[in-house]
């Protein structure tokens, strides 16, 4: 019987980040974003062809997932793209791929 293969410690807390990006209407949301960009729902939502409901949950799991950040400014929630995260996650999958397999 072959070994449990364990997840390694770079890879770890990044399988919803990869999961959220493997989805094309994601994908579509995070392009609209101009860089150093900051948008509410409603320029997300006038920058893609689905609902508002829609658009709201997509930005909920690519904020969990911690492809995007948020701030809310009065009774505004503006969101922009969470470069740092992003890069980390797919340096460190990278990393590990170049030095163990």
């Amino acid at each position: 019987m072959k070994e449990i293969i364990e997840i390694p410690d770079e890879w770890k807390d990044i399988s919803k980040l990869f999961v959220a990006l493997g989805d094309e209407q994601r994908q579509r949301i995070l392009l609209a974003f101009e860089k150093n960009e900051r948008m509410n729902i409603l320029q997300i939502v006038a920058s893609s062809k689905l609902s508002r409901t829609a658009v709201t949950h997509h930005l909920k799991l690519l904020h969990q997932c911690g492809a995007l950040d948020s701030e809310k400014i009065g009774k505004e929630v503006f969101f922009w793209v969470n470069k740092q995260h992003m890069a980390e996650a797919i340096e460190n999958v990278l990393n590990y791929i170049k030095n163990n397999i």
